[in-house]
């Protein structure tokens, strides 16, 4: 079994899920006394948080390729972030490492093409919905047309993902939140929403809407999972 490095911390509520899901897969797939191989680096997110909302990506593109080069030093064969928002350094990190990093944005629309979806919903951080890094593997590279919530929803989204998520706080209005925008994105012809933020998954799941839901801290760790058991 090759070794999966995670760079984490972005929140350390996903990065937990992530561990969680990585060692599932494994158990499920191989059985018996099997976990999964496995080194992790894990950032402070109030350093990140504080460097995504002053707009200073540089060093944030410094500390991701940072992390990316202690995995590989400490023998992972693969390379993970756990966070959606971060993958804006993602070239970054590719340029830092010799090993191959699996991109979220990639695993997850090649389930949506699976499911042979054409418009999807994003929902996740306002640097994710409203940057071009994420939607642009969805469009570009699969031709999958992407909706983005209105403004005002927008902020709700992301309001709520650092104000509640990334602190562990799962409300209840909150939900009923997201359910509403979804139902909105909905109608204007999603037929699939992306939880296009790894701590989305924690607060609404697949019972909670009508419409296809594509949880990419899931998508992403089982993916990995694939990886490592496949080379």
């Amino acid at each position: 079994m090759k070794t999966i490095g995670l760079i984490g911390g972005m929140s350390w509520e996903s990065s937990v899920v992530y561990y969680e899901l990585i060692n599932q897969k494994v158990k499920a797939i191989l059985g018996g006394f099997h976990s999964c191989k496995n080194v992790m680096v894990t950032v402070d997110f109030a350093e990140v948080e504080k460097l995504q909302h002053e707009g200073n990506w540089e060093a944030l593109d410094e500390m991701m390729a940072t992390a990316a080069k202690q995995l590989e030093m400490a023998s992972a064969d693969v390379v993970i972030l756990c966070t959606n928002t971060m993958h804006l350094c993602s070239e970054a990190i590719m340029n830092a490492i010799s090993i191959p990093f699996l991109h979220i944005a990639e695993a997850t629309a090649q389930q949506i093409t699976k499911q042979q979806l054409k418009k999807v919903a994003l929902l996740g951080t306002k640097f994710t919905m409203e940057k071009d890094f994420y939607k642009d593997i969805l469009i570009q590279k699969h031709g999958i047309e992407v909706l983005i919530p209105t403004d005002e929803e927008r902020t709700q989204v992301h309001n709520i993902i650092y104000n509640e998520l990334v602190h562990g706080q799962i409300k209840d209005a909150s939900r009923e939140i997201y359910k509403t925008i979804i139902k909105n994105l909905e109608k204007r012809g999603a037929q699939g929403v992306i939880l296009g933020c790894t701590e989305i998954p924690l607060l609404i799941k697949a019972t909670d809407v009508a419409i296809s839901v594509f949880d990419t801290t899931k998508i992403h760790a089982e993916s990995a999972v694939e990886w490592v058991l496949n080379n």
